[in-house]
């Protein structure tokens, strides 16, 4: 595949602008970069030439600590890298583990992280789609009615998390082997009483969101990436999907219960801010099926395959490397990890993360110019970046 090619390519040679042009720093100060994220734009007048994008400053070397760590301790660790979904992350580091130690995962474990992966989905969403109403700003009456719905039904998710774990974030819920905690009494009742009340808000989301005429204009049309540029620039998640390439982890390399509940994967065409947002509400509605399903089928059984956790270094794995990708709200969050060998086999020797968050960043430069500065704020929105993981 050749190297993917700028889809509003200005050529700064030849470029003819109204006026001088202009370098403008944007972020890391600005709330729509989360704090820590720049880019630097090159401007003629409101319209964007060049853009670099600048990671970096929240940087907090969670790989290099997995070479210290042992595998017992590295759950809470990761929980902070995407830390709008802790529960994917959880997941994804212990199920590359449990291959290179080969441990075996009881099924009801595997659909409890299943089930927990969809709720957090569901939030991940919402919390999404509540900010990138604030992103759009006046254009929807200043944004804060579609966050503050959004976050009214994310709180319902999180009482979910809170009923298991006793913590509303960072979870630290998945083990070596399984999950610490099992689902207390009466849990299927309130997970279908909080699934009903979303399901039934979520019409209220589009028609605040997608059918608004204001939302379409600021969204159709903008920061369009083709399918050759997404998968060039390695993409996944509903920003691949929505621009035409179905592809998704939990129906392509099923893990977890995703082999016994089907998935239907969310796709659109047209690769801009719009479909990335209908991607993700339709995913929502999904989401709410595969956990009701969950739920309801939930076997019996252990939770944990492996024995319980008395000391730190009570794990150790000699030799091998093992990747394995799962299915998070904005992609594919991989894991690959190198035995630490007989010296420091209850540590990885290298431990690599590959976040979504990340690749998404990296085609920044190619959308942005040809855009309005109004338009850098949709588009970095509507990638869903968490810079927690993009710097890990």
């Amino acid at each position: 595949m050749s190297a993917p090619q700028p889809q509003h390519r200005i050529e700064l040679a030849v470029h003819e602008g109204e006026g001088d042009l202009m370098l403008v720093n944007f972020g890391p100060q600005h709330p729509s970069t989360h704090g820590v994220f720049r880019i630097k734009l090159l401007l003629d007048g409101e319209i964007v030439v060049k853009a670099v994008p600048y990671p970096g400053f929240l940087h907090r070397g969670v790989e290099k600590l997995a070479e210290r760590l042992t595998f017992t301790q590295l759950g809470p660790i990761v929980d902070k890298n995407d830390y709008i979904a802790p529960m994917t992350n959880e997941q994804a580091i212990f199920m590359a583990f449990e291959k290179l130690l080969g441990i075996e995962v009881p099924r009801r474990a595997r659909w409890m992280r299943t089930l927990f992966a969809e709720l957090q989905r569901v939030a991940s969403h919402l919390l999404w789609l509540g900010t990138f109403a604030l992103d759009l700003g006046g254009a929807l009456g200043g944004g804060a009615t579609v966050f503050l719905y959004c976050f009214r039904e994310r709180e319902l998710v999180l009482d979910l998390f809170e009923e298991v774990t006793g913590a509303r974030f960072h979870y630290n819920t998945h083990t070596m082997g399984g999950n610490r905690h099992d689902l207390p009494a009466g849990y299927a009742q309130k997970v279908h009483a909080t699934l009903d009340v979303i399901a039934a808000r979520l019409v209220e989301y589009e028609h605040l969101t997608s059918t608004n005429r204001i939302f379409d204009v600021r969204t159709r049309g903008v920061g369009t990436i083709s399918s050759e540029l997404a998968l060039g620039l390695g993409l996944t998640g509903p920003v691949l999907r929505a621009s035409g390439v179905d592809h998704d982890l939990r129906r392509d390399a099923p893990y977890g219960a995703y082999d016994e509940v089907p998935v239907n994967v969310m796709t659109e065409t047209s690769g801009d801010c719009l479909a990335r947002a209908l991607v993700r509400i339709r995913e929502m509605t999904e989401s709410i099926r595969l956990a009701r399903a969950l739920i309801d089928g939930m076997p019996e059984g252990p939770i944990c395959g492996a024995k319980a956790i008395k000391t730190p270094t009570q794990f150790k794995a000699a030799s091998g490397q093992v990747y394995v990708g799962i299915e998070t709200p904005r992609g594919e969050l991989g894991t690959y990890v190198i035995a630490g060998g007989n010296e420091r086999g209850a540590a990885p020797y290298r431990l690599k993360i590959r976040p979504p968050s990340y690749h998404a960043m990296s085609v920044l430069p190619y959308v942005l110019p040809g855009h309005m500065v109004s338009d850098v704020v949709a588009i970095l929105g509507s990638l869903d970046p968490i810079m927690g993981e993009v710097d890990r």
